[in-house]
């Protein structure tokens, strides 16, 4: 397979219809690897317009989520990022280029092992993969001027937003199926400005998803 001709086609004809021009992110798309960080039984769709499955039930962001996420953020060279639910590490890599360095939180102790391999190998340097629940953030080392949540959550709780530093930015993927939103949140002082982006549906992130209702 011609990975190099499956990216081009993966940017001119998924990401750029959908309105995802900012240069800075297709540049970055061109020098991750996609491909490196997608299970071997999946490499072959690693530029389709689909979630890819991971060895532990979740799933990786089609790559227009992935890439609009990015362009949200909008993060600087200098700035600190958490991400929430590091899956295969592919999102931590796109984020660690953009950024000065990245904390990322995997609740599966197995699949965080994964990303380290993933990203080791991948020759990314400045992210720190941590096990945990990435929904209560990571205190000690906020406040961050970016956080990304990688799977959909009900609600963003209150607690990781006000880990944000005055400015800091914060995309998810809010609500239930099938109308969930992705959003982009911004702290303004002591309060949080809400911008729908995008409607979309996507795997929930596996802290999030909600208790199974019994029935008798």
């Amino acid at each position: 397979m011609n990975f190099e001709q499956a990216r081009y086609n993966m940017i001119e004809q998924q990401l750029r219809p959908w309105k995802v021009l900012d240069p800075d992110v297709l540049d970055v798309l061109h020098v991750v690897k996609r491909e490196e960080f997608v299970p071997a039984v999946h490499r072959r769709l690693a530029f389709a317009d689909t979630e890819i499955a991971l060895d532990n039930g979740t799933a990786m962001f089609a790559p227009k989520v992935e890439a609009h996420a990015l362009q949200a953020l909008a993060m600087k060279k200098h700035e600190n990022v958490l991400e929430v639910g590091t899956g295969s590490g592919y999102m931590a890599a796109l984020l660690g280029a953009h950024a000065d360095h990245v904390w990322s939180v995997e609740i599966d102790a197995q699949q965080a092992e994964i990303a380290r391999a993933n990203l080791l190998r991948a020759g990314v340097s400045n992210v720190v993969v941590e096990v945990g629940n990435g929904l209560a953030g990571l205190a000690a080392h906020a406040p961050y001027d970016a956080v990304m949540v990688s799977g959909s959550v009900h609600k963003v709780p209150r607690a990781l937003l006000e880990q944000l530093k005055p400015g800091g930015r914060l995309f998810a993927i809010e609500g239930e199926s099938p109308a969930k939103e992705a959003v982009l949140y911004t702290r303004v002082g002591d309060d949080f400005r809400r911008v729908a982006v995008f409607e979309i549906e996507v795997a929930a992130l596996r802290e999030a998803e909600p208790a199974r209702k019994f029935v008798f």
